[in-house]
């Protein structure tokens, strides 16, 4: 497994939030990460393509993926190394047909080199990672170039709960904030603003917009996050 030196802290915070959690993760994670089903069904993967899961943690999503999509090449990187111990051992478990290669990176670093490919990826996945990853500008930008020019991003993740009920809302953003999460509502919030499928994504927001699910080609990544761009 590899670490990137220049930000071995996040990977440590990482890895304090799951030593325990990973344990655990899926049980409780299934009532309240809403959206991740149907972004596995909006792949539409073909056999033969590669698909990297950024912030893959317990694999959960790989593993339905290698279920729906027989042929499929999976590839999974993630920040934590105890999130990775849990991958491995559910991916043994599941017994899934072929290997899926995990990684400990982090996101904005994703390229397919990192995994030894030397052709760009075909989907590249986002699940309630965004909105752990502080350099997330940096992360889409690294996935959209990864992406070979008419492959897919695909988000899914907290959207602002503009619409629930105040007191729900706030209660909601506190607890998520104890496990170091933040939702990222410029980004559902430029989505909006900027379009949809004639603009090369997606869109869909779930009810009480407590989450979106977000499948879009490279290039509207790029326009939409800019060249370069990194998270202040």
């Amino acid at each position: 497994m590899i670490e990137p030196a220049h930000n071995a802290g996040h990977a440590a915070l990482m890895d304090r939030v799951y030593r325990r959690q990973r344990h655990f993760y899926d049980l409780t994670r299934k009532y309240y990460l809403l959206g991740r089903d149907r972004l596995v069904r909006d792949l539409k993967a073909q056999p033969g393509e590669t698909i990297v899961e950024i912030g893959c943690g317990t694999a959960r999503n790989l593993i339905r993926i290698a279920e729906a999509y027989p042929g499929v090449k999976l590839y999974g990187l993630d920040a934590s190394a105890q999130m990775l111990r849990t991958a491995e051992e559910s991916i043994a478990r599941a017994k899934v047909p072929g290997p899926i290669v995990l990684r400990h990176g982090l996101a904005e670093d994703v390229t397919p080199g990192f995994f030894g490919l030397d052709r760009p990826f075909d989907h590249a996945i986002f699940s309630y990672s965004l909105s752990m990853i502080p350099d997330w500008r940096g992360a889409l930008t690294a996935a959209a170039a990864s992406v070979r020019a008419d492959g897919r991003v695909h988000v899914v993740d907290f959207g602002d709960q503009r619409t629930l009920w105040p007191v729900a809302r706030r209660g909601l953003r506190a607890w998520l904030g104890l496990f170091h999460v933040t939702p990222r509502d410029e980004l559902l919030g430029a989505l909006e603003t900027k379009g949809g499928i004639e603009n090369g994504y997606a869109l869909h927001v779930l009810p009480g917009r407590y989450a979106f699910v977000l499948k879009a080609a490279p290039a509207a990544v790029a326009a939409l996050i800019g060249p370069g761009a990194r998270s202040g």
